[in-house]
């Protein structure tokens, strides 16, 4: 089973990290703002003073504030949080796309810490770690009541060391212990291959290299000897997102004008447009048909790629409804090692769709055949079966998706009718997307 996705984060769409003290929080005009605020601020400083001086346990005075903090990012949406030192360079890292760990992305359900999926030749994923799969232990010690930003750092550290993680398996009866040991972890690479001389190019999440990979993948894929290649296979399936400008950036390799999304934050009024911009790769896929794989693995970053080739009629897109996550954090630093993953604002694609509870319907949906073994354990729930998600503004939509991707690609049936589409060996109205583009070609 290959899924690929950020270590240890849920579906994450995020800005670059900010520098300087937190400037969005202006509460003037707030609900809560005035004497009011004061009150229930000096009310905190009350009850913190009970029970440090009182409680029968001594804590430490950070604990208790730190506590406090998390608590209060238990009243937003599921992915604002608290970053504490060791989460914010977790973080710092995985934006630059390369860390020490075991190549798992989690998500907290209540007490339950659940596998989303392994990253792609990652340790986790050699040993057989699979979506679904829940972690009880990490060396000995309980998983239960921890939060994501503790998994993480339980996950990361130096490379080399080993870990024992023990996992409950649906249709196992016992715990099953995997030694693990930490590797360099890379996200965001572009991955070219060729199938049947279609070129395919993988991309398992987003971090800072993944626009000029996709473009040397292009540029490879089309420097080939012969006429320009049939069409070009974008595998998003399972990539769960990362920086924003790389989706952005990615986009905009395939498009040559146009928005390609458009985000809005608490005022209304103010909304951000991104463009795309004619460059020389657009000159050299222009009349090259696009298909992009999707699957409820797919998210955030990955959706906004997704949605605005979509809407532009740029490419088809195959698989099963995608994951749902149409907000984006940026990361704040706050004192002088921490930081927070903090909701600012909701992502559109370029015909006003909200991504938000709804996710990204393909064009064809292609089911995988799923083997007995992963039977009942080969989908996730999208964003609107999240606790605290942020409600669609545009509709829900409770569903589950398929995230199973066979490791044989033979068996991988949605890359095989991607294929078949390209080599017109089956036919289908919405490929290509925009026929008019192509009609020259077929002349």
């Amino acid at each position: 089973m290959t899924v690929g996705a950020n270590c240890a984060v849920a579906a994450l769409a995020f800005r670059p990290l900010e520098n300087g003290a937190t400037d969005e929080r202006n509460l003037a005009g707030a609900p809560n703002s005035g004497l009011t605020t004061y009150r229930q601020l000096a009310l905190f400083g009350t009850v913190f003073e009970q029970v440090r001086n009182r409680h029968v346990s001594a804590h430490a005075d950070s604990e208790l504030i730190r506590t406090a903090i998390e608590g209060m990012f238990t009243a937003l949406d599921a992915h604002s949080s608290y970053l504490p030192p060791e989460r914010f360079d977790e973080i710092r890292r995985q934006d630059a796309g390369t860390f020490g760990g075991l190549g798992i992305e989690v998500t907290v359900e209540g007490e339950l810490v659940q596998v989303v999926a392994p990253i792609e030749d990652s340790p986790a994923e050699r040993a057989g770690i699979k979506a679904n799969d829940r972690i009880v232990e990490v060396d000995g010690r309980p998983t239960s009541g921890k939060t994501l930003e503790q998994m993480a750092a339980l996950f990361v550290g130096e490379v080399g060391s080993d870990v024992e993680v023990a996992i409950l398996r649906e249709g196992v009866a016992s715990p099953i212990r995997f030694k693990l040991t930490r590797e360099i972890i890379t996200l965001g690479m572009a991955r070219l291959t060729f199938e049947r001389a279609v070129p395919v190019i993988r991309l398992a999440s987003f971090s800072r290299q993944s626009c000029d990979g996709v473009e040397q993948a292009i540029r490879a894929a089309v420097s080939r000897a012969g006429p320009p290649p049939a069409g070009i296979i974008l595998d998003l399936r399972n990539n769960g997102g990362g920086p924003l400008d790389q989706a952005r950036r990615v986009a905009d390799t395939f498009l040559a004008r146009g928005a390609i999304f458009y985000t809005r934050g608490r005022d209304e009024r103010r909304i951000s447009r991104y463009e795309a911009h004619s460059d020389e790769i657009d000159a050299l896929i222009a009349a090259v048909p696009v298909v992009v794989l999707v699957n409820g693995g797919t998210a955030s970053a990955a959706e906004i790629v997704a949605g605005a080739l979509q809407d532009h009629r740029r490419a088809t897109l195959v698989g099963t409804r995608t994951f749902g996550k149409g907000v984006v954090q940026t990361v704040i630093p706050v004192g002088e090692h921490a930081g927070m993953s903090l909701t600012t604002a909701r992502v559109y694609t370029p015909s006003n769709r909200s991504i938000q509870a709804l996710g990204i319907v393909p064009d064809i949906e292609v089911a995988q055949t799923v083997p007995k073994t992963f039977a009942g354990k080969d989908t996730i729930a999208g964003e609107a079966g999240l606790t605290r998600h942020l409600p669609g503004e545009q509709g829900e939509a409770a569903f589950t998706s398929a995230v199973y991707v066979p490791a044989s690609r033979t068996d991988d049936e949605q890359l095989q009718y991607a294929i078949k589409l390209v080599l017109r060996q089956v036919r289908h109205e919405a490929f290509p997307a925009n026929p008019e583009l192509y009609r020259a070609r077929d002349l």
